[in-house]
């Protein structure tokens, strides 16, 4: 079997020979241990992440955050310095802009989000037309290559995702209260803005560390299809964020199957995958029976 194109081109960078049978010794080669290891800590984080998106119907100021994470990225390319730090100050500042918005705006939190979103594409476009020469580099950011990912970026991914699980860990409660009704987890003293907005930061630091391998226009739909499939096999919040796990792990290493074995884009193969197990999810979904059987009763 002839090596697909895109891992030939990675080959040709590997510090191993290649040989006759590699096929079958793929995962030798470092870039694919790599991509193995961030599939997995970003299948963790994605999910985590996404299940708070779900749960507190964030998905529109999730998918801005994402865009103004790219916006960032490639002002760091177009101004010579690191892409991800570029990332993570647009992320953050845009979480810091549409929190308030969301909260108490004067117009419709959508509206308003909608505006911070047209600018941050806005932004993105622009920033990738001034950029001199080939713009190879802007466009592996577009689409995201998960074969690409260094050392370096499984160190930043390893360390956000211990970060994010640990204080899901430490803040469960808290969280969860903040989940289930805001208000009166207020009023009995929790912090309820700032564990909203530590979600809203928590966000754009995932979508940051992830852009690299998923990519910024592909990144907001590994967050949100896994955790969105697991809010549709169960009620309680614990099994939700394993099974979003799961579901987000799965996601990435089928994906990178898939891409392997069809010569297509990694990004696009993981978020593909998560679709068809969200639609699947949603097929034998216990909660669509239940609605379903609801909906008999009242009509009978």
């Amino acid at each position: 079997m002839k090596l697909r194109s895109q891992y030939q081109l990675r080959l040709l960078h590997s510090d191993i020979t290649t040989g006759e049978g590699m096929d079958f010794s793929i995962f030798q080669y470092h870039f694919m241990q790599n991509a193995i290891l961030a599939g997995l800590l970003g299948g963790i984080t994605c999910s985590v992440v996404g299940v708070f998106v779900v749960t507190m119907h964030l998905s529109f100021i999730g998918v801005c955050i994402a865009h103004a994470a790219f916006a960032g990225a490639l002002l760091g390319l177009w101004l010579g310095f690191n892409p991800l730090i570029g990332a993570l100050l647009f992320s953050l500042a845009s979480a810091a802009i549409i929190g308030p918005v969301a909260d108490r705006g004067e117009l419709n939190p959508d509206t308003s989000i909608g505006i911070v979103f047209s600018l941050m594409l806005g932004l993105a476009f622009l920033f990738m037309g001034l950029m001199p020469g080939a713009r190879t580099e802007a466009l592996n950011l577009f689409w995201g290559s998960i074969l690409t990912v260094t050392q370096q970026d499984i160190i930043f991914l390893a360390a956000i995702t211990g970060a994010i699980v640990g204080l899901v860990f430490v803040f469960y409660k808290e969280i969860q209260a903040v989940i289930c009704h805001r208000e009166v987890a207020l009023a009995v003293g929790i912090p309820a803005t700032v564990v909203f907005y530590g979600l809203l930061f928590s966000t754009g630091v995932t979508i940051t560390a992830s852009l690299q391998s998923i990519g910024g226009l592909l990144i907001y739909c590994l967050i949100l299809n896994p955790a969105a499939a697991a809010y549709q096999l169960t009620y309680s919040l614990k099994k939700m964020l394993l099974i979003a796990v799961a579901f987000g792990v799965i996601s990435c290493w089928a994906g990178l199957a898939a891409s392997y074995l069809l010569d297509i884009p990694s990004g696009a193969a993981i978020v593909i995958t998560s679709a068809i197990i969200f639609g699947l999810a949603t097929a034998f979904s216990p909660k669509r029976k239940v609605k379903g059987w609801q909906q008999t009763q009242l009509a009978g």
